[in-house]
Formats: C-alpha cells, structure tokens, sequence
C-alpha cells in the first residue's frame, strides 16, 4: 500500500449500537467484519493486507466476549500499523439506565451474563472494557442518540482524513442540569456569562437568535473569555492532532444548554472552520425546556 489504509475497530457496550454502526460504516464502503475474535485482528488485517487489491477502508467489531485477549489489543494495534493500516478505536457508550430499558424491551439475555441479570452483565462488560474506553479515539455517548443522530456521526466518521485536516472536532453545547456529557475531551464551563433566560423576550429562543447572541456576547466578559479561548484552542488543537489523535470533543455548557452554551459554540465553530479542521456542531439540549 502507497499510503496507510483506515483501519477502524468498533467496539464498546452491548446494545450501545455497534453492529448498526458497523452497517453504516459498511454503506460508506468499507469492509467490514462483526464480532471478530480479538486475537484475530493482526491475522485478519495480514489476510485483506496481502490481497490483490487491498482494501483501503475495514472496520470490524470486537466486543467484550473477547474477554482477556482484549488486554492484548495494544501489541495487535502496532501489529496493524506495521502492515501499514492507521488503526482507529472506536468506543460507543450508553448510560445504565437506557441499556437496562433496550435489553428489557428486545427480552434477549446480556451477553456478559446470560444466566444472570442485565445489570450484572452491562458491570461486568463495564469492567472487561474499561480499559479500551480509555484508549479509544473516539468515544460515542448513544444515550440520546436516534438512529438517524448515530448514522449522521458515522457518516462523518467515515469521511475523517478525506477532507480538510485529519483530526475531526466535534462541538457539543449542553446544560448542566442534564448532565455533563461523558464524550467530551476538554469541557468549557460559561456560566458566568449574561444568561438570557432571565429575560422574557429570549428566553424562548436559543444562542443562534441573532438577539440572543448580542445578549450573551456583546460584553467586556464575554470577549476577553472568547480571545482567551480561542488562542488557548489554536494552542492545543494542533498537539491533539500530532498525538495523534483522530477525534476531539469539545464541550461548552451553560446551566440549561440553550443559550450561552449555543451561542459561544456557534463562534467556536467559526473560529475552528478558519483554521481547517473538519467540524461537527450538536446542541445537545437547546430544545428542551428550561
């Protein structure tokens, strides 16, 4: 191969969606494999690596039945690379609560305790992949997620590295009352900041409202915050992306994710386009009701 080939390994909870990730990846074009043995990947990616034609794109899904081989997946990862593929982990997540009501209403047993109950097998899958959580590239909180939110972040995953520069940025706004979102690599706390709520004639409207905008950002605060942070980003963005690393969550949030949070996302947004990095936006509770 002339340059590295993707290489994306799906892993995570069950019923947190990876086989549905691995469909979409697989409408993108890649080759895909599910419920691959762990201690199989060096041999699998030998097997596409020495083909004809070899594939410039394979994703395949490993899951917690690999059990203790899943401590190996570090020496496997430098296997990969050395066939010259660019592995990427990735790490779907789902809260206790949603993957309780998912195996309750589908009836199936969980794989991690077919015999016991389902929160015994989502502790103990828990426990077997915590680890690879840690490690992964990119880590996809599906609690909230429509199939149609999951299959639009797997489109944008199969198109990292095409376009603009390699790491993609994902910007996530959110209210603290909802939750501080477990995806997110750096997080940004800008409740201090004029909160519109207060006012009758905003509060229904959210940080993209021109009114809005001029509300939270029109101010000595609000200014100095945002010159402060975007040098702080134009300072560590570049060193994500030389670590490597393939993805970067960045989280803004404000006390009910509406307004402050939106509106210093959406210029974040700006900023980060004028450097060239591939972006995604997600104003994960600018709908809910205050």
């Amino acid at each position: 191969m002339t340059s590295p080939a993707r290489f994306v390994i799906i892993t995570g909870l069950s019923g947190a969606g990876k086989t549905q990730a691995l469909r979409f990846l697989e409408d993108q074009g890649f080759f895909c494999v599910d419920n691959l043995p762990a201690t199989l990947l060096p041999t699998f990616a030998q097997l596409i690596n020495s083909a004809e034609s070899p594939h410039p794109r394979v994703a395949v899904c490993v899951d917690a039945r690999a059990g203790h081989e899943l401590a190996k997946l570090p020496d496997y990862l430098r296997q990969i690379t050395a066939m010259g593929y660019r592995p990427e982990l990735v790490y779907l997540d789902t809260d206790d609560a949603t993957l309780q009501k998912r195996y309750s209403e589908s009836r199936r047993p969980h794989p991690a305790s077919p015999a016991g109950s389902i929160t015994e097998g989502i502790a103990r899958e828990r426990e077997i992949l915590g680890s690879l959580r840690e490690r992964a590239d990119l880590v996809i909180d599906t609690s909230d997620m429509s199939t149609g939110e999951l299959r639009n972040r797997i489109a944008g995953l199969a198109l990292r590295g095409e376009s603009q520069k390699e790491m993609r940025i994902s910007l996530l706004t959110f209210g603290y009352k909802h939750g501080v979102p477990k995806e997110a690599d750096l997080v940004f706390d800008v409740r201090f900041l004029p909160n519109p709520h207060y006012d009758e004639a905003l509060r229904a409207r959210d940080g993209r409202d021109p009114a809005v905008r001029h509300y939270v950002l029109e101010n000595e605060t609000a200014q100095a915050f945002l010159y402060r942070l975007t040098e702080l980003l134009e300072f560590l963005v570049p060193k994500y992306a030389a670590e490597p690393k393939a993805y970067l969550t960045i989280a803004v949030g404000c006390t009910g994710g509406r307004h402050r949070s939106v509106a210093i996302a959406e210029e974040l947004a700006v900023f980060l386009a004028s450097l060239g990095y591939a972006l995604t936006i997600k104003h994960r509770d600018a709908a809910l009701l205050a």
